[in-house]
């Protein structure tokens, strides 16, 4: 009796001692015991005998019992019995039921033993997985200190006391070596389920690493007093953050940079050297750009909030600091305030303006058939285009000086006359190139853009409604540390991002595709329309 009571003892302990030092839980490690067992108990009855292991957790009392399932005519004696035999037993046993049989305690084999182990562990490192993934699932964007366990490929395998993370080496910062034992700080920013187990993505090159470091290092953001409205960087390199105060006796910028730089420095150090421009954050897009361009001067901003694209003008001395060693001053400034920066400089600002003005003068001259003075005078009165003449108020054009209201009224009908013929023009080419005359009644689509799809071969309603936005519109791409602009279908400044979207978009609902409700629901609910045939 002492023997049997030593093995339930030893059985607890084990499980406490396996659970303490892969910190799971002790109920997990005494199921995947009895799994083990009743495992093991299975190769000695047969496998299809249906064999439970219960392990009391307080004494440690081991049970087997074998489950039989009540039917009216058995198939399978292993597992089944018949109502009139489990009556026997069980004077209330139903067809349905499920009977529990007990088995004698086993005397195991070293093959049933070794089995036997090979369930707990596997059912322990499955338990470890869950726990270390529930662990960091919710540490995604926090920092995290860890002891470099080895290098492989590149990357880094950090050893963070519960689990291991990796640092791939492109979250490293370029030249940053580490060797096993070093010490490395860095951010948590994906945590995925794998085959292999939970895996741990770690940056430190990511924005956020940034911002968390400041976080650490000045009271202020972590109070929330100061806020870090937005971080670009260029990693090792340079790097620019927008911050903003809460509290109007708090600077935020002098907060981030401390007494003598202390604050700022500290990062800095961490981040090997990468040089910091700490810029006061404005609601004002145009406030912001300059202020991200520094320490460049700007003279002018000139703002197109449909392409979201800024025009920067600075004076010539300017423009190599504000475009920065290999663009970076500007590409960052761009990162930061999620706008595309154009910088030109007053001389060719000045040229652009020139050529803009002879242009418009130009069009003017052939389309209303005047002089050159007076197409002169339409352009320095800032109209650029006739259908803008076509649409204005009579009494606007009256007013230039040296037009009196029958000259308007003369320009605005030649106008008129002109944008007629040219919609003639384009109505014959339209049909010339078969584009069908539903893709008319698509909101948004305009003549001219009619045979541009033509030309490009949408000649239906569902042609158009199997095009990407970028199709239309084009699209730029990051390659070699450059950005690539590709062109789309139709002119640059024809058509807006949003309205390309808005446009295929109803293509889609007149094509059958989606519905009127789908494209009432958010993009991300919204059905893909990709399978359909182009």
């Amino acid at each position: 009796m002492a023997a049997v009571s030593a093995n339930r003892l030893e059985l607890l302990q084990i499980a406490d001692a396996v659970a303490r030092e892969k910190s799971i839980d002790r109920g997990i490690v005494i199921a995947a015991m009895e799994d083990a067992i009743a495992k093991a108990a299975r190769a000695r009855y047969g496998s299809e005998t249906d064999v439970h292991a219960d392990i009391n957790p307080k004494t440690g009392q081991l049970t087997l019992a074998r489950h039989m399932l009540v039917i009216d005519q058995v198939e399978n004696a292993a597992n089944q019995i018949s109502l009139k035999d489990a009556q026997k037993a069980n004077p209330g046993a139903q067809i349905g039921d499920t009977i529990a049989d007990t088995l004698p305690p086993l005397e195991y084999g070293r093959i049933a033993a070794q089995s036997a182990k090979q369930v707990i562990v596997q059912k322990v490192r499955e338990a470890e997985r869950d726990r270390q993934y529930q662990e960091f699932k919710d540490r995604i964007g926090e920092i995290v200190n860890g002891v470099v366990k080895r290098v492989e490929y590149g990357s880094v395998i950090v050893d963070l006391g519960r689990g291991e993370a990796i640092v791939r080496r492109d979250e490293m910062l370029p030249r940053e070596l580490f060797r096993n034992g070093d010490r490395v700080r860095a951010y948590i920013f994906d945590v995925r389920r794998e085959t292999r187990g939970p895996q741990i993505f770690l940056s430190r090159t990511h924005p956020q690493f940034m911002a968390k470091l400041f976080a650490q290092e000045v009271p202020e953001i972590y109070d929330g007093i100061v806020e870090i409205k937005a971080v670009a960087r260029d990693p090792g390199s340079r790097a620019k953050i927008g911050v903003i105060s809460r509290d109007s006796s708090v600077d935020p910028v002098g907060a981030c940079v401390g007494m003598r730089g202390s604050r700022v420095q500290a990062v800095v150090t961490e981040l090997q050297g990468e040089k910091i421009d700490i810029i006061p954050w404005s609601p004002d897009i145009a406030t912001f750009v300059v202020n991200a361009l520094a320490p460049a001067e700007v003279a002018k901003v000139v703002i197109d909030e449909d392409r979201e694209r800024i025009e920067v003008v600075v004076p010539d001395t300017q423009l190599s600091l504000a475009i920065g060693r290999r663009g970076q001053n500007v590409r960052l400034a761009s990162q930061l305030t999620g706008w595309d920066i154009d910088i030109l400089t007053e001389q060719e600002e000045s040229e652009r303006r020139q050529a803009d003005f002879e242009n418009s003068t130009r069009v003017f001259m052939e389309a209303l058939n005047v002089d050159e003075v007076v197409g002169q005078l339409l352009a320095s009165e800032g109209f650029s285009s006739v259908e803008e003449l076509a649409l204005v108020d009579v009494r606007e054009l009256a007013g230039i000086e040296g037009f009196d209201e029958e000259t308007a009224t003369e320009l605005q009908n030649r106008a008129r006359e002109y944008l007629e013929h040219l919609d003639a023009e384009l109505e014959a080419k339209r049909k010339e190139l078969g584009v069908d005359d539903s893709l008319k009644n698509i909101p948004g689509v305009t003549a001219k853009m009619l045979v541009k799809f033509g030309e490009n071969d949408i000649k239906t309603v569902e042609d158009l409604a199997g095009c990407a936005t970028d199709d239309l519109v084009g699209w730029t791409e990051r390659k070699d540390g450059e950005t690539v602009k590709h062109a789309g279908f139709l002119d640059a400044g024809e058509l807006s991002r949003e309205d390309a979207e808005t446009m295929v978009m109803r293509a889609r609902v007149v094509a059958g595709w989606i519905t009127e409700a789908d494209l009432a629901k958010p993009a991300e609910e919204a059905p893909v329309a990709e399978d359909h045939p182009a």
